[in-house]
């Protein structure tokens, strides 16, 4: 996973794009890869799990063949940490990447160089009604799958990132130290998409706008 030599008119060397199931941050990415622009440039894009695999194939943290899906309740804490603090480190240092997951706006923090992008969904039902359709689930199923996902992965990465949120987050004044840790709050990033009220092509124009003026 090599930096590329993007086109250097663009505003911003990378782009992170976070947000909770439902919101439509791989709807984003995925439609971003496919962007004459960013092919053009040669811009590259992973999901969290798709750079994981790549990034453990790259340190050689597991064998290719034994396969791996990237779970924030499954792996051990060092593992995830040292994955996410690839993803911060590909940010500081290159340029190029589009990285999607729910972590990677938090991990972007103080890198002038990067984009980051929250995406959100403000009508529930709609929300649910994605992961529904997505997942092949019943909405009972989607909500409680939804709230057990969110309450584990946040548990964990309170634990695992109190020192950076202090660092990156309390330091440097974004929020009092006395607010509780959530990596989603709209101060932490650069550009807030409700994906309720704009479509995709509205959401695709904003991030490329961004980027290029």
């Amino acid at each position: 996973m090599k930096s590329k030599d993007i086109n250097t008119n663009s505003k911003y060397s990378n782009i992170t794009i976070s947000g909770l199931p439902g919101s439509g941050s791989t709807t984003l990415l995925n439609m971003l890869k496919k962007h004459d622009l960013i092919k053009f440039d040669g811009w590259t894009g992973f999901s969290g799990g798709e750079f994981m695999r790549a990034y453990a194939k790259e340190k050689g943290l597991f064998e290719e063949n034994n396969g791996v899906h990237h779970d924030a309740s499954h792996y051990e804490d060092d593992f995830d940490r040292q994955v996410d603090m690839g993803i911060r480190e590909k940010l500081a240092l290159g340029k190029g990447w589009i990285i999607e997951s729910w972590l990677s706006g938090f991990l972007a923090q103080n890198l002038k160089n990067t984009l980051k992008v929250l995406m959100v969904c403000s009508e529930k039902a709609v929300k649910i009604d994605r992961i529904v359709n997505r997942d092949s689930v019943t909405p009972a199923d989607a909500i409680a799958n939804m709230n057990e996902r969110y309450h584990k992965n946040l548990t964990k990465w309170q634990r695992m990132y109190k020192k950076e949120w202090g660092e990156w987050v309390v330091k440097t004044g974004k929020v009092k130290a006395t607010d509780p840790i959530d990596f989603w709050r709209p101060n932490l990033y650069d550009v807030i998409i409700d994906t309720y009220s704009t479509n995709q092509q509205e959401t695709l124009k904003i991030v490329i706008d961004a980027i290029t003026k």
